[in-house]
């Protein structure tokens, strides 16, 4: 059951541990928590998410955090959307209890951190051998994250992520898995608009022709499942698209990320530029 209640923004860490404490001891009955990572700029994919988190737990907390470790010096920190007061409209709509929006000081008080967590080989291919380093800042700012948020004893705790970041979505299980750390992770299916595109912060930098050429990528995905198209036909599909630029279409194990020939139970997994626009998306064969 969602409500309308503008949900309570916390700027520190020690303010926001102090409130999940306080909402936690006020619950009737069993507390559970719910946290919902983003980086704000929040559509229907994330109140998806939200939703799912609220049905779920008795307390939902979401941070809003624009983490310049993931970001590479050409890629787009500076003009990436903040919204933060339509991202409350939003998370009051779908019952979110406490958001966590912290400066970037608050997070990194030292400037970038000297230690980081490293994603290893599974964060050196596709989007990582893409975005070197990518995956090291995202990992680095999650485990801050689940740390901050944790909450003490046995009080059962559940991070949702979306599926479209299936490569992340692995490696934060990963990390989780590897360091013992006290959460259950949530995948959570793509949504899509109408048209198929799947939802993404990112969709707003697209223009109405690209909008329309990037629908390339959800049409190739599906006929690759369906099996009427291989995949160098699928390739060929996508760079006949004049406004997108492929980066890589693959199948993999989705354990692994290794390459394998299409067959149930692999994934394929696009990413490509429109415009300046990078997107991914994946799919279940």
């Amino acid at each position: 059951m969602t409500t309308s209640t503008t949900p309570r923004v916390c700027r520190g860490i020690g303010e926001f541990r102090t409130a999940l404490a306080e909402r936690l001891a006020a619950v009737p009955g069993e507390a559970s928590l719910g946290l919902v990572p983003t980086m704000g700029a929040l559509h229907e994919g994330h109140a998806h998410l939200v939703r799912l988190a609220r049905e779920e737990n008795a307390v939902v907390a979401v941070s809003v955090f624009v983490n310049p470790l993931q970001f590479g010096p050409d890629e787009d920190l500076e003009r990436y959307p903040r919204t933060l007061e339509a991202d409350l409209e939003l998370l009051a709509r779908c019952g979110a209890d406490l958001v966590f929006a912290p400066a970037v000081e608050q997070m990194y008080p030292d400037g970038e951190p000297l230690v980081r967590v490293t994603a290893g080989p599974l964060g050196a291919v596709l989007d990582g051998a893409s975005r070197p380093g990518h995956f090291d800042g995202a990992l680095t700012v999650v485990n801050k994250l689940l740390n901050i948020t944790a909450p003490p004893g046995p009080v059962p705790f559940r991070a949702y992520f979306g599926e479209k970041d299936a490569q992340q979505l692995l490696l934060v299980r990963r990390m989780v898995a590897d360091f013992d750390l006290p959460v259950t992770v949530r995948p959570v299916p793509i949504v899509r608009d109408a048209d198929g595109l799947a939802l993404s912060s990112r969709n707003r930098y697209l223009d109405a022709g690209q909008r329309h050429a990037a629908l390339v990528l959800p049409a190739t995905l599906r006929a690759l499942a369906a099996g009427e198209l291989d995949l160098d036909a699928a390739r060929a599909r996508i760079d006949a698209e004049d406004q997108v630029r492929l980066d890589y279409l693959v199948v993999v194990d989705p354990r692994t990320l290794a390459p394998v020939a299409p067959a149930p139970g692999t994934l394929a997994l696009v990413a490509a530029h429109v415009g300046s626009t990078r997107l991914i998306d994946n799919l279940a064969l």
